[in-house]
C-alpha cells in the first residue's frame, strides 16, 4: 500500500506561508511536492532557505526522483512538476513546455497529475497567491478522493488562488495557515 503524499501550490506570499507550513512538519513527514511561482534563480535560493529552518530535507526536485518520507521537493522555477506512480511509490517528473495559466511551473499541472496518479493517496494544499492557477485541478484532485485544503482569507497575503479553488468546489477544508500543518499530518497518519 502506498503512503500518502502531499502536494502544495502557492504564489504571492507563498514563500512565507511555505516556511510556516514546513517548519511544522516532523522530520519523517510523508513526501511533499511543491510548486511556488518563482523565477528559476529564486527557487534554488528558496529551497536553501527553507532547508536551513525545517526538520525535513527541502531541496529542488530532480527529474525521476522518488517522493519519500522526510523530503520536500520544490519545482525548479523553469519546469513543470508532475507526480507519477509506479507500484506503491510516487515519483516526480520535470518537464519543459509552455506556461500553463501564465506559469511554469504551474500548480494545475502538479494537481492534475496527482489526481490521476494518487487520488485518495494525496493531500492537496493551496496557499496564498494571485490568480487562479491550481483552482481547476484542485477540483479534479478532490473528485479523485484526495483531501483538499485552502488557506483562509484572513491569513493569505493574496486570497486569489484559494478563493478561486473554493468557488469551483475543489476544497474540503478552509483553514488558517497555522492550522493547515496539523490537518495534513493527521490526514497522512490515516
Amino acid at each position: 500500500m502506498a503512503d500518502k503524499i502531499v502536494v502544495i501550490g502557492a504564489s504571492t506570499g507563498g514563500t512565507d506561508a511555505l516556511r510556516v507550513f514546513l517548519q511544522a512538519m516532523p522530520v519523517d513527514m510523508n513526501g511533499i511536492a511543491i510548486v511556488q511561482h518563482l523565477p528559476h534563480n529564486f527557487s534554488a535560493m528558496l529551497a536553501t532557505q527553507l532547508q536551513r529552518t525545517c526538520a525535513m530535507k527541502v531541496r529542488l526536485a530532480v527529474h525521476g526522483e522518488p517522493m519519500q518520507k522526510g523530503l520536500a521537493l520544490l519545482a525548479p522555477g523553469d519546469k513543470h512538476m508532475l507526480v507519477h506512480r509506479k507500484g506503491p511509490s510516487f515519483f516526480v517528473e520535470l518537464r519543459s513546455g509552455p506556461p500553463v495559466r501564465r506559469h511554469r511551473p504551474s500548480v494545475d499541472v502538479l494537481f492534475r497529475s496527482t489526481a490521476n496518479s494518487a487520488g485518495a493517496n494525496a493531500v492537496g494544499v493551496i496557499l496564498t497567491g494571485m490568480g487562479d492557477d491550481g483552482a481547476a485541478c484542485m477540483a479534479e484532485l478532490r473528485q479523485s478522493g484526495a483531501l483538499t485544503i485552502a488557506q483562509d482569507k484572513k491569513t493569505c497575503a493574496v486570497f486569489g488562488m484559494p478563493a478561486e479553488a473554493i468557488r469551483r468546489g475543489g476544497i474540503s477544508h478552509v483553514l488558517p495557515l497555522h492550522a493547515i500543518a496539523a490537518k495534513v499530518i493527521g490526514a497522512c497518519k490515516n
